[in-house]
């Protein structure tokens, strides 16, 4: 046993105790105490008794002659990242932003370029530790007695438990990547290249639409040398260079953060595109970390709303990542441009694996190809709606169409269109056996009521 992994458990075992001797202390739904989250819906803020969970911040071991990584829960994939690279592999998926951690990729849904060769980060996982509500921690694996909550655990957004270790796949890496920019003016053809490059076996793909017109694909792949290196870390932004390049060649660990110095392209709407104020912010802050701490800031004191309401607009947050299936992708676009109209929109292409590995609370048809649509914006409008029209709408086109939405955002499901949409009858034998003390808030009740 490493020296990391004897520390691991003696956190472990320490926790347990101390959760034991005050699982009674409180009426109060248990919660995590995080200095950060990449949730993005408003939630009132209840009485919880809190939990720290901190010290899980640790990457055990790094095995690459079997492909991988036991990693604490609360461990950024900055940091995952940063350690595995020294070893000369990578998570075989890594979600699009530093912050997010490896239980919150695992508790909730996680997705990038690789998504189409490995699915979704939960995935990738292999084992997990999951402290209960109770204070006992259970070892969950694909086919030991708990394989129930092992399938269970993925989109349960910490209703369930809490992941203190995980066991992930890594893949292999080499220095450079090279990314292949490939134009497109109808989205039939795009979805339909989009499909194909798939097949072909390209490590990685991804996309996005600026236009009714104008649609990029973007195809990478690992390479041992680079006739140059591009830097989207601070001067340049990456989504400007699919329009601007055709070949463009970063290091490894930059095409993996390429989307977080700008948080996509959401950095626009707090200036931080502006060349002098992104020189005053300096390359410590263009990250996703102080956009996030921003848009809190401006949720909380309702700036955005304020400024709208004076010049005669009302305005409703749309930020929502869903899954369509292939075959209705062109059907989903389309009701996007003519009922929302939020560009640019990312793309990326996102296999549900082997019919044995099917997640019980986020159910996708085995075997089949997905795109995962993500727009994240303001919409406006000259009429006052109530609140949720847009979001609502979009539940409703997304369920139409056989797809799924992820829930780290707002959501408007009725009880019964979320039973339906999210196997709440499996939930509930879940939480019936986990959780039956409901020390825990109910998945609905969190994700939808916000509680």
């Amino acid at each position: 046993m490493n020296a990391e992994v004897a520390a691991h458990a003696r956190r472990r075992d320490a926790l347990e105790l101390a959760m034991r001797s005050s699982a009674s202390d409180s009426s109060a739904p248990l919660g995590l105490n995080k200095r950060s989250s990449n949730l993005f819906r408003d939630r009132s803020e209840s009485a919880k008794r809190r939990l720290d969970l901190s010290d899980f911040c640790h990457v055990l071991d790094i095995d690459t002659e079997h492909g991988r990584v036991d990693v604490e829960g609360m461990t950024t994939y900055e940091e995952l990242v940063t350690q595995t690279l020294a070893h000369g592999v990578m998570p075989a998926v890594v979600p699009q932003l530093k912050t997010i951690t490896a239980g919150g990729a695992a508790a909730g849904v996680g997705i990038e370029a690789t998504s189409h060769r490995f699915g979704l980060v939960h995935n990738t996982l292999l084992e997990l530790d999951v402290l209960l509500p109770s204070g006992k921690v259970v070892h969950c694996t694909p086919d030991n007695e708990h394989q129930d909550l092992f399938f269970g655990f993925p989109n349960s957004y910490g209703t369930l438990g809490y992941a203190l270790r995980l066991r992930l796949r890594t893949l292999a890496v080499k220095p450079y990547v090279k990314v292949e920019h490939l134009r497109h003016s109808a989205p039939m053809e795009f979805f339909g290249e989009l499909a194909t490059r798939c097949r072909n076996g390209v490590s990685f793909i991804d996309g996005v639409v600026f236009g009714a017109q104008q649609q990029v694909i973007s195809v990478a792949s690992f390479v041992d040398d680079a006739p140059w290196v591009s830097d989207y870390s601070f001067e340049h932004i990456y989504y400007r260079s699919l329009l601007e390049r055709q070949v463009d060649y970063l290091r490894v660990q930059d095409y993996i953060w390429r989307w977080d110095t700008d948080w996509f392209w959401c950095s626009k709407n707090l200036g931080a595109q502006h060349p002098l104020l992104r020189r005053l912010l300096g390359k410590s802050r263009l990250n996703s970390r102080t956009y996030t701490r921003l848009m809190r800031w401006n949720a909380r004191w309702g700036g955005t709303r304020r400024l709208a309401r004076w010049r005669g607009r009302f305005t409703e947050s749309v930020i929502q990542d869903v899954d369509i299936p292939i075959a209705a992708a062109a059907d989903f676009l389309a009701f996007l441009l003519r009922e929302i109209g939020i560009m640019p929109i990312w793309i990326c292409p996102v296999r549900s694996l082997e019919p044995e590995r099917q997640f019980t609370l986020y159910p996708m048809a085995p075997d089949s190809l997905y795109v995962n649509f993500g727009f994240w914006d303001v919409v406006e409008s000259v009429l006052r709606y109530e609140p949720g029209h847009f979001n609502r709408m979009i539940e409703r086109e997304v369920s139409r169409l056989g797809g799924i939405k992820s829930l780290y955002s707002e959501s408007y499901f009725t009880r019964e269109e979320f039973a339906q949409a999210y196997g709440m009858d499996a939930y509930q034998a879940l939480k019936a056996k986990y959780d039956p003390d409901a020390r825990m808030l109910g998945l609905y009740d969190k994700c939808v009521l916000r509680a």
